[in-house]
């Protein structure tokens, strides 16, 4: 009994402890914040002040202004009267990691298959940037002929595209391998290696650089949305239940676990290799669908997720080894 109150007092400390925290980090974030505020205001002052008289206060430019303006104070006060509402997947995590009484846990949520494309994204920008050194005619860049850099980003986007629509394991992977070796075997052979190779220089690809800046910025924006999209609909899994959050406030279900059932799909070698998986829940009821939800760092989650299956099995010892009575 002595040792059960010290540990109720210790978790009634910390938890103390950390509202004493976050009164402080609120504390700390206000002030930071009405000092920039103050520093902006003072700012805009003294560079506008003199000069308002001179101020076309109906132009085009200055509806821009207003417009923009507006849109910031109306998502200040949106934020300031929805925040206590809002039940994010972040402030879910936090709530479940302050549980004393919930030791093993998950929260996912389902990324779009879009985000497998990063590597082409990220060859976006890197070829945005040549571009911009190949027009600007800069040291040894402007040499390099804009087709090569197309070619080596089709190459990508092409390999992103097979990740993305092909489920290729490793045999898939092998027998593809292998087949590619015998047909080129083949063309030398027959002397057709040089002829075939040179059957690729007609597609030839010549991008400008903001167009590909332009590609980078929506693939970087399909990837945001999504992961916006993940803050209010996610999947919690603990040892008692499975919580399925499908809104931004108190909008959900909540199923015991012994309704539903969930595997690891990593079937996908390549989608593996970029340290992405699957995490299907199978549901009792037949009339329902599976939940297929696409994670990033599988090798994580699935620790994560067969340390909770493992609380299963031992919740389920115990009552099978202490049946109620």
């Amino acid at each position: 009994m002595e040792e059960q109150e010290v540990n109720e007092n210790k978790i009634v400390e910390g938890q103390e402890d950390s509202k004493d925290i976050n009164w402080k980090k609120r504390i700390l974030f206000w002030t930071l914040s009405l000092s920039a505020a103050a520093v902006v205001l003072v700012l805009l002052a003294v560079l506008f002040i003199p000069k308002m008289d001179k101020i076309a206060w109906t132009s085009n430019k200055m509806v821009a202004l207003y417009v923009v303006i507006g849109i910031a104070v109306a998502s200040v006060v949106a934020w300031l009267i929805l925040r206590k509402t809002l039940r994010t997947r972040l402030r879910m995590q936090k709530t479940i990691r302050l549980d004393p009484d919930i030791n093993d846990w998950l929260v996912v949520f389902d990324w779009t298959p879009k985000i497998l494309y990063v590597p082409t994204i990220a060859a976006s920008f890197l070829a945005a940037v040549l571009m911009f050194l190949v027009e600007a005619e800069w040291w040894i860049f402007g040499s390099v002929n804009p087709e090569i850099i197309g070619g080596i980003w089709f190459a990508i986007f092409f390999v992103n595209f097979l990740v993305e629509e092909y489920n290729i394991s490793i045999k898939v992977l092998l027998i593809g391998l292998v087949s590619v070796g015998f047909f080129l075997l083949w063309l030398h052979l027959l002397n057709w290696v040089v002829d075939f190779l040179r059957l690729f220089r007609h597609v030839a690809l010549s991008i400008s650089a903001t167009g590909y800046l332009f590609v980078g910025i929506i693939g970087l924006l399909t990837i945001f949305i999504s992961w916006l999209k993940g803050l209010f609909y996610y999947v919690t899994i603990t040892p008692n239940y499975m919580n399925l959050q499908e809104g931004p406030t108190e909008t959900g279900e909540q199923i015991g676990r012994e309704d539903y059932n969930s595997r690891l799909d990593t079937t996908d070698f390549l989608e593996r290799l970029m340290g992405f998986g699957r995490i299907i829940i199978t549901f009792k009821d037949n009339e329902r669908q599976p939940i297929t939800v696409l994670v990033w760092r599988i090798q994580k989650k699935a620790q994560l997720l067969e340390r909770v299956r493992a609380k299963f099995a031992i919740d389920h010892a115990q009552q099978a080894q202490f049946p109620t009575q």
